[in-house]
């Protein structure tokens, strides 16, 4: 992140991590980029220094001890919020603190948020707690954007459930580093070729044809996505003419011929 802020020097950078990406390296992040995060249930949060005085000595950097988050969350009022995730608006009640989470941010200041997914939460505190440096954005969008993360973890799995990211059996680090992108650069080729050239409206309703156990099924997955691409490669390298120079028509006219075939 540093790096792409040296090279961005004019932009706002939002990153959002899960609980394992926050440690004391974050403390050196550049003014421009903001953090988001999950916190840790022991994480150790205190209110915000207090105000100089006039005695000799070294300024206090930290306020006092807070709570744990579970008594934490008994002591906070929770106000219902509706927020946009995953799709759809659903409302949920937060509770917010402005404080500091010194282990890892040291004195920069940071708004935890508490939930409740539901109005009556029968266990008692809270459902998740999020952390973030972006103390002046208001929690509904801090929720989405953290929510929004969820994509990000589905392209991983597919990666490595489909496309065979990280399946290879490397022995060499110079292996790995060029084994693990090329195969990242080809799930993205795919879904590039699938959203400006391979995608018809009727894919949807054609795999619902073929297993109609999939009621809910309203988008394309990345296995859909691969699979038709290998269906196109493969009518492309058997054609009897120009099969390695094919024209856009051609590639067009057999692909519509394969659809054909297969409804």
């Amino acid at each position: 992140m540093a790096v792409l802020a040296t090279a961005l020097p004019d932009r706002s950078l939002h990153v959002v991590a899960d609980a394992a990406y926050a440690g004391k390296e974050l403390r050196a992040l550049p003014a421009q980029v903001t953090w988001t995060t999950r916190l840790r249930v022991d994480a150790a949060l205190y209110d915000l220094a207090p105000p100089r005085t006039s005695r000799r000595g070294r300024p206090r950097s930290k306020g006092a001890r807070l709570p744990g988050l579970t008594a934490l969350a008994t002591q906070l009022p929770f106000t219902p919020l509706p927020v946009r995730r995953y799709g759809q608006t659903t409302t949920v009640n937060i509770a917010t603190v402005r404080c500091l989470w010194y282990g890892t941010f040291g004195p920069q200041p940071v708004t935890v948020i508490l939930l409740r997914e539901t109005t009556t939460h029968t266990r008692g505190g809270y459902d998740t707690a999020l952390v973030t440096t972006d103390t002046l954005t208001r929690p509904a969008e801090i929720i989405h954007r953290y929510a929004a993360r969820w994509s990000i973890e589905v392209i991983i799995e597919d990666a490595k459930q489909l496309i065979g990211v990280g399946k290879a059996r490397n022995r060499l680090a110079h292996a790995v580093e060029r084994t693990v992108p090329f195969g990242l650069t080809c799930q993205t080729l795919t879904m590039l070729w699938y959203a400006t050239v391979g995608h018809t409206p009727t894919d949807v309703a054609d795999h619902r044809d073929q297993a109609p156990w999939y009621t809910t099924k309203a988008n394309p997955s990345t296995a859909d996505m691969i699979d038709k691409l290998r269906r196109v490669l493969i009518a492309t390298k058997y054609q009897v003419t120009r099969p390695d120079q094919p024209t856009p028509e051609e590639i067009h006219t057999i692909r519509l011929a394969w659809e054909l075939d297969a409804a």
